[in-house]
């Protein structure tokens, strides 16, 4: 928490994901699954808009954690799903790690949901044809958007219990957003879960310290939102 508090001094409106690339989609759920949360389970798709970030904010040719934050429509609000790069094995889920090539690098909510049948993890994973999803990605910005541009991103989404097995149960397409707007977008994922899924209230306390000083004042300012 001092860390975080030391990087809110010196970057005031976002200490930690800096800057990002937006993007806009569709995820679409294939339905049939049995993961104890019924929005994973149930077929739909719909559009989604998300920022591609580097968590620390390192200059750009060196390896730094990735983060995914993606907006799904929920009714007349939205829900916020936080991925970011880690292994993909029963321990590695949980660790995060820097990198240069997002396409070689599984995204994971290291966080669980709560399900019916347990706590459950997110999963999403680059997949795709080379004609469509590049073989690379590169973890700097700039060179991700050039890298993406008149292209589009694929990823396999899977849910796993903490120690399971991964399953598939959906896709994710991304593409850069020609308007990137004025407006740099922050996600919640605590204010705004995913549908029919609630958080643990330990995993749901270990953010909000950090979201409560991301969410300070600033020069009479105040944010609402984080990432």
């Amino acid at each position: 928490m001092e860390v975080f508090r030391a990087m809110k001094v010196l970057r005031p409106s976002r200490p930690i994901h800096p800057s990002g690339v937006r993007l806009t989609g569709y995820l679409a759920v294939g339905g049939g699954t049995s993961s104890g949360i019924p929005w994973l389970d149930t077929a739909g798709s719909t559009a989604v808009e998300a920022r591609l970030s580097r968590s620390v904010g390192l200059p750009g040719p060196l390896p730094d954690i990735i983060g995914l934050a993606v907006r799904i429509p929920s009714g007349e609000a939205h829900a916020d799903l936080l991925l970011s790069s880690t292994g993909s094995s029963p321990l590695g889920r949980f660790v995060l790690v820097p990198r240069l090539n997002i396409a070689r690098s599984p995204l994971t909510t290291m966080m669980p949901y709560r399900g019916a049948h347990g706590p459950v993890l997110l999963a999403a994973r680059t997949t795709g044809q080379r004609s469509t999803t590049p073989g690379r990605l590169p973890a700097s910005l700039p060179a991700f958007r050039r890298t993406l541009t008149g292209r589009a991103w694929s990823m396999e989404l899977s849910y796993a219990s903490p120690l399971g097995r991964w399953i598939p149960f959906g896709t994710l397409m991304l593409t850069i957003d020609p308007d990137q707007g004025q407006e740099d977008l922050r996600f919640d994922p605590v204010r705004n879960p995913l549908p029919t899924a609630s958080t643990y209230e330990w995993a749901a306390e270990l953010r909000r310290g950090s979201y409560a000083v991301a969410r300070s004042p600033r020069h009479n300012e105040s944010d609402d939102r984080t990432r």
